[in-house]
């Protein structure tokens, strides 16, 4: 098996969601350029990497989230092998970060 090439991308959007204001805003752009099921699930597996983050079981973060054991094994897999950046966030984050709008 070959090797798989360099992970190219456009860099134009994350530059502009560092130019985003506040909170407000960085709803209305995701609002804007994801559709709902997009949303919701990059926000279920945020929601399962905390969850993982503290130590929860599977069956807890299921019931918790409505993720399924195999999302939940991929934002594993991805926070144990993956680039580290999103543990380091969630450690950015106080304690109480469960809001809702």
């Amino acid at each position: 098996m070959g090797k798989r090439a360099p992970k190219e991308r456009k860099i134009g959007m994350y530059k502009a969601i560092l130019e985003l204001k506040d909170l407000e805003e960085c709803c209305n752009f995701f609002e804007d350029i994801c559709a709902v099921t997009e949303l919701r699930s990059m926000e279920q597996r945020f929601e399962v990497a905390k969850m993982l983050r503290q130590e929860k079981v599977y069956t807890e973060i299921m019931q918790k989230t409505n993720a399924s054991s195999a999302t939940i094994s991929r934002v594993n897999r991805m926070m144990n092998y993956g680039t580290g950046c999103l543990g380091e966030v969630l450690d950015r984050l106080p304690d109480d970060e469960d809001e809702e709008e």
